[in-house]
C-alpha cells in the first residue's frame, strides 16, 4: 500500500459515496486508475464494506452505554448466539481485565436498558456507563 491508496483510503473513511471522478481528481489520477485501486484493496481485506453512519438519538435512541459483562468462559456457546440477535447491541467485544466482554448499546430510555442489563445477568455479573456525549464519535485509523 503506498501513499496514493492512503489519499482513497482516507477520502473513502471521510465519505464512502465521494464521485469517483472527484477522488481521482484527488489523487491525479484517472478514474479507471483509482478504481482498480480500490477493487485491489477491497479484494485484499483493507475496505472491508461500505456503512451508513445513523443518528441514534433522532431515530428515537438517545440512550448509548458500555456494559461490561464477566462471562465465564464456559458460556460463551451460548452467550454468543443470543448477544448477535439483540438488536439494541451496536457492538461485542471480548476484552482483557476484569470484565471478559464490552458491548455498546443503545436503548429508547433507561428502562429498557435496566431490563437489558438484568437479561444480561444470567450470563454474570455486569457494570454499566451512561454515554454522556462523545466529543470523538467512531471513527476508523487515521492514515
Amino acid at each position: 500500500m503506498d501513499a496514493v491508496d492512503k489519499a482513497i483510503l482516507s477520502k473513502l473513511q471521510e465519505n464512502a459515496r465521494i464521485p469517483l471522478k472527484n477522488l481521482a481528481e484527488y489523487v491525479h489520477l484517472s478514474s479507471p486508475a483509482v478504481s482498480a485501486r480500490i477493487e485491489r484493496l477491497e479484494k485484499e481485506g483493507i475496505i472491508q464494506g461500505y456503512t451508513v453512519t445513523l443518528n441514534h438519538e433522532k431515530l428515537g435512541y438517545p440512550i448509548v452505554a458500555f456494559i461490561n459483562l464477566d462471562l465465564d468462559p464456559a458460556d460463551k456457546v451460548r452467550f454468543y448466539p443470543y448477544i448477535e440477535k439483540c438488536k439494541n447491541v451496536l457492538e461485542c467485544s471480548c476484552v482483557t481485565g476484569q470484565y471478559s466482554i464490552l458491548l455498546k448499546v443503545s436503548f429508547p430510555g433507561t428502562g429498557d436498558l435496566d431490563a437489558f442489563i438484568g437479561k444480561l445477568q444470567q450470563f454474570g455479573k455486569t457494570n454499566t456507563q451512561i454515554v454522556f456525549s462523545s466529543p470523538v464519535e467512531h471513527r476508523s485509523i487515521l492514515l
